[in-house]
């Protein structure tokens, strides 16, 4: 199978790691119709109503710096094919492939059950981070608009907040965004993998342009709001050697700090981007995974708390010097963007406080 315009996963395999049937296909009539003569027509997006009980996912990860999130829907129509939530499509028995980027999940009661969930008398005041699994500003926010309401409600009780995206649709909400800046407590991370326009079209298909990612960095620093640019996930062999030019790009635009992380392959995002690079990389698809099982101690994948998110060995060191040299030169100094947590007040009932 040949990746479908506009779609990053070449391949939809459900994984069948719950003892659920293994499917070669999603078992859809698109993919019936691949024996038939004449174009096959594209893949569209679905999105399904999930009814959820709680909106607020914990989690005590050493190596992450948050312990709240937030996530108003599942899967991702930006289709970047190093995506490592692809995986939590299995749950539902669909493809971490091509599923995760068309059978989304949305959860328009989000709002509400925050609300809620921000009102209980237990209710320990912490960062909520949001972006954390899929992108909150994914192209089906311009119609749901739950990233808004959540921000409704998270601004009105001055609710500390991360956010990181890799849209420029985050600008629809710089209203909000800037009030709560001013107050110290908002930052975003924005998301710049490749600033080569023809390597972005495959790796994140439906993600808006480098370029854009760039002017909404300005944006958003122009309105106050810190922003911290992520160069995630660095790609050996496809985008690493874009490292310095990017910190150059971020830090002219007026981001405040940068950061990255070497690619993670966990579970079937291995063979996913495996057959993704054999398709459009098949030059160097063999030194690419070299490099990156040498990064992870000899295997596809590294999920050990502590090395997961920066890597191991000659290739890893060498991409953290390149780093840090160039965030250095750009000026960058380490900063870590906090946010405040003795502003909050707690909603009262349906109708938010006045005073």
């Amino acid at each position: 199978m040949v990746s479908e315009k506009g779609r990053g996963a070449t391949r939809n395999e459900a994984s069948g790691r719950f003892n659920l049937p293994r499917r070669e296909a999603d078992g859809d009539w698109l993919d019936a119709l691949g024996d038939i003569d004449g174009p096959v027509p594209r893949r569209g997006t679905t999105v399904t109503v999930e009814r959820a009980r709680r909106i607020i996912s914990r989690n005590s990860s050493p190596d992450i710096a948050f312990s709240q999130s937030i996530n108003a829907y599942r899967g991702c129509e930006h289709g970047c094919i190093y995506c490592f939530a692809r995986p939590t499509h299995a749950y539902h028995d669909l493809s971490p492939g091509l599923d995760f980027e068309t059978r989304l999940f949305a959860k328009p009661d989000a709002a509400s059950l925050l609300r809620e969930e921000l009102s209980r008398s237990g209710y320990t005041v912490a960062p909520i981070a949001m972006g954390t699994n899929t992108d909150p500003y994914q192209p089906i926010e311009g119609d749901w608009r739950i990233t808004r309401q959540c921000l409704e409600v998270l601004a009105q009780c001055r609710h500390p907040l991360f956010i990181t995206t890799k849209s420029n649709r985050i600008l629809r909400d710089i209203d909000l965004l800037s009030d709560m800046a001013r107050d110290r407590l908002v930052s975003v991370a924005l998301s710049i993998t490749s600033l080569d326009p023809m390597v972005a079209r495959t790796l994140e298909p439906r993600a808006p342009h480098p370029l854009r990612r760039i002017e909404a960095i300005r944006q958003l620093a122009e309105a106050g709001i810190p922003v911290l640019a992520s160069v995630s996930p660095v790609v050996p062999g496809i985008t690493d050697h874009e490292i310095e030019l990017i910190i150059g790009r971020v830090a002219e635009a007026g981001a405040r700090e940068a950061s990255y992380i070497p690619i993670r392959l966990p579970h079937e995002v291995a063979p996913l981007f495996r057959a993704w690079l054999d398709e459009h990389y098949p030059d160097r698809a063999a030194k690419v995974m070299s490099i990156i099982r040498d990064m992870r101690g000899g295997r596809d994948n590294d999920p050990d708390f502590g090395t997961r998110m920066r890597g191991q060995g000659v290739w890893a060191d060498l991409i953290r010097a390149r780093f840090v040299k160039a965030r250095k030169r750009a000026g960058f100094t380490g900063e870590r963007l906090t946010v405040r947590t003795d502003l909050f007040r707690p909603p009262e009932g349906p109708q938010m406080r006045l005073f």
